[in-house]
């Protein structure tokens, strides 16, 4: 960007640069760009303010329910230091490469940097700027074929990787996960703050174990408390996509890398860009 002074430039380290005297510059586009093999038509982000919140699984969820309408989808995992999408789909082959490009995994297509690494459980030890460039990777050398959405499953907060993602990837929209805790619609806050910063539209939040359904009695229990995320929807004109029960055929499903066999996502409802 430019200094704001075009009055002595004499001085300026940027002036070898070709800073331009002073006077604005545009900003860098930072856009990514698909493989010339690659089609996707839409790239939806889902993202969360802090972890521990179901993100990956709403992704998941997300990605089997449009499977089911009849869409082509894909799961970018960019959770990179994090990564639980293959485990969750049973995914154990390795993801392969040649002079043409990265190829995903499984049914609905997944990278993830898990598809990469000689075991599951090795430490990813990488600082900010090279996890950003892997998820750039992802997007730009990965052959996603004739994708109809492309979920993006992206780290927590809002640091380097996310930074990445808003910047790189052509988001169509992002999905907010939050679960009741009055700590976490607080941070959901920052997500939506972000979204808004970056000019990337959000189509909605989840609720994630927002309640408890007891078998025996039949009652619904609040685990974590009352929800307030009603209070964030109407400040900031917000949609509820739904709320998520804690349920423990979703986790057995995930250990058991079967989560496609769930029988109800309980998101069918939830509309996409078209």
């Amino acid at each position: 960007m430019g200094c704001g002074s075009s009055s002595d430039c004499g001085g300026c380290p940027s002036q070898s640069s070709g800073c331009g005297g002073g006077a604005p510059q545009q900003p860098q586009d930072l856009t990514a760009q698909l493989h010339e093999l690659s089609s996707v038509k839409h790239v939806i982000g889902v993202v969360s303010g802090k972890g521990g919140v179901g993100k990956s699984s709403v992704t998941s969820l997300m990605a089997i329910t449009m499977a089911r309408k009849g869409y082509k989808v894909g799961i970018l995992d960019a959770d990179i230091t994090g990564p639980s999408i293959p485990k969750m789909f049973g995914i154990k082959e390795k993801a392969y490469a040649d002079e043409i490009g990265m190829y995903p995994k499984g049914g609905i297509d997944v990278m993830s940097v898990n598809l990469l690494l000689e075991n599951d459980t090795d430490p990813v030890l990488w600082r900010g700027p090279i996890l950003g460039n892997v998820v750039k990777q992802f997007y730009s050398d990965v052959i996603w074929k004739d994708i109809d959405y492309l979920f993006v499953d992206m780290p927590p907060g809002t640091g380097d990787v996310a930074i990445t993602v808003y910047q790189s990837l052509k988001l169509d929209g992002i999905i907010i996960v939050t679960s009741p805790q009055d700590l976490v619609s607080m941070i959901v806050e920052k997500a939506v703050k972000m979204a808004d910063l970056m000019q990337v539209p959000i189509i909605g939040v989840v609720e994630n174990y927002s309640y408890f359904h007891c078998p025996d009695n039949g009652k619904d229990y609040q685990i974590f408390g009352e929800s307030h995320i009603e209070e964030i929807l109407q400040k900031y004109g917000l949609l509820l996509l739904n709320r998520l029960p804690i349920d423990p055929t979703i986790a057995n499903l995930c250990d058991k890398g079967d989560i496609e066999a769930i029988e109800k996502t309980n998101l069918e409802n939830v509309s996409l860009p078209e």
